[in-house]
């Protein structure tokens, strides 16, 4: 009885710290929060760098869309990275008022193509780095916004990343992106604290964004970037009406092999980055380094219910009530810091119909803790497929 209760006490700790964790920031994404207004009127240098590999599929729509913006043409540069692209797609990328930087590895990573690239501009030509994926789509006012941001002062700028699709299964990953939104970027803001960076729809200081990717060679560089930043103090500001529409994944196989990569780099980066944080925090007062290296020891966000759920109903039937009702309050807390995270317009009956597939989703995402063992060693293609055209939600 007495190793029961440690257990229930230490697994309660545990998860109830990630249930805090994301129902105060999911209220806290509600505090209204206006982003700092520009010191400046200065009209930055902007480079776009949208990195693809084998994305002959969307890329041209693409590069065509990001030509859109309301920015002054001849302040910004839009370079597609092309690795293993097709011949067609080369010359059909090369009839649009852009560069086209070819490149070619053994083991292919966004990290290595951004450093190529960037190896071979002179330091001086720009002052923001603009990183897409290769299949975002820029609101026509985004670069605009940046630059604002970029004139108050930060350094390190993240987008509002909303689904261009969000059909199917591709509606969970929409509805995932947008808790993301509310607790990682809105939430964190609205105190003071930095946001999240979401891998694409960002805005860096050039320099600073060199500097930091020439020591990154990794499947992961997003993160990697984002702790080494936040280690040297800095903090990211989050333009909520700035959107750069993503698309989401439609197949749950393609789902769980970018959660897969996704939950390896947490532990990892967990392991490699938590007591370091814990000691600047306790040093120099960091407390954004160390709240995103304790991010990476949260259980992921779709299988903490589940294991809430599954935690009541075994002390229902084999422990004191007591516990039971402990994890049913943990459970509830959980599932409304998810519901008051999700924007009214995904309440359809589309949701209904989308939530009958969390099983599955639970089910893969729970072996694929099982298959995460190297996986931010190896690259993992995501296919893109919807084109620009299509309506955009």
């Amino acid at each position: 009885m007495i190793v029961l209760d440690i257990v229930h006490f230490l697994l309660i700790a545990y998860l109830g710290a990630s249930v805090f964790f994301l129902i105060f920031f999911a209220l806290m994404g509600h505090v209204p929060f206006t982003p700092k207004k520009p010191l400046t009127h200065k009209q930055n240098r902007f480079v776009v760098f949208i990195p693809g590999y084998k994305e002959d599929a969307v890329i041209y729509g693409v590069a065509k869309e990001v030509l859109k913006q309301d920015y002054l043409k001849e302040l910004y540069n839009v370079i597609v990275i092309a690795d293993s692209f097709e011949q067609k797609t080369l010359d059909k990328l090369r009839t649009l008022p852009i560069t086209v930087n070819e490149v070619s590895f053994e083991k292919s990573t966004k990290a290595k193509a951004l450093n190529r690239t960037m190896a071979e501009l002179p330091d001086d030509l720009y002052d923001v780095a603009l990183i897409m994926d290769a299949d975002n789509v820029l609101a026509p006012d985004f670069i605009s916004k940046m630059n604002d941001s970029i004139n108050a002062g930060y350094q390190v700028v993240q987008g509002h990343r909303a689904a261009k699709n969000s059909q199917g299964f591709a509606f969970l990953d929409a509805v995932s992106e947008e808790i993301n939104n509310n607790i990682y970027s809105k939430g964190h803001r609205a105190i003071g604290m930095s946001s999240r960076l979401a891998g694409s729809g960002m805005a860096f200081s050039y320099p600073l964004y060199k500097d930091t990717m020439k020591k990154i060679d990794s499947v992961a560089e997003d993160k990697e970037v984002e702790l080494r930043l936040l280690k040297r103090g800095h903090t990211f500001e989050y333009r909520h009406d700035a959107i750069c529409y993503d698309e989401k994944v439609s197949r749950a196989q393609v789902f769980n092999n970018q959660r897969s990569r996704w939950i390896s780099a947490q532990f990892h980066y967990f392991k490699k980055d938590f007591f370091t944080a814990l000691w600047h925090l306790l040093t120099k007062g960091n407390v954004n380094y160390f709240d995103k290296a304790f991010q990476m020891i949260l259980p992921p966000r779709l299988l903490l219910p589940g294991f809430l759920f599954g935690a009541a109903v075994i002390a229902y039937f084999l422990s004191p009530h007591f516990y039971f009702y402990v994890w049913a309050g943990l459970f509830v807390a959980n599932i409304l810091s998810f519901a008051i995270s999700i924007p009214r317009k995904f309440y359809t009956k589309q949701m209904l119909t989308s939530f009958l597939q969390l099983p599955k989703a639970f089910v893969g995402i729970f072996f694929a803790l099982f298959k995460m063992r190297g996986a931010t060693k190896r690259f993992i293609h995501t296919p893109h497929t919807t084109d620009v055209s299509e309506n955009i939600n």
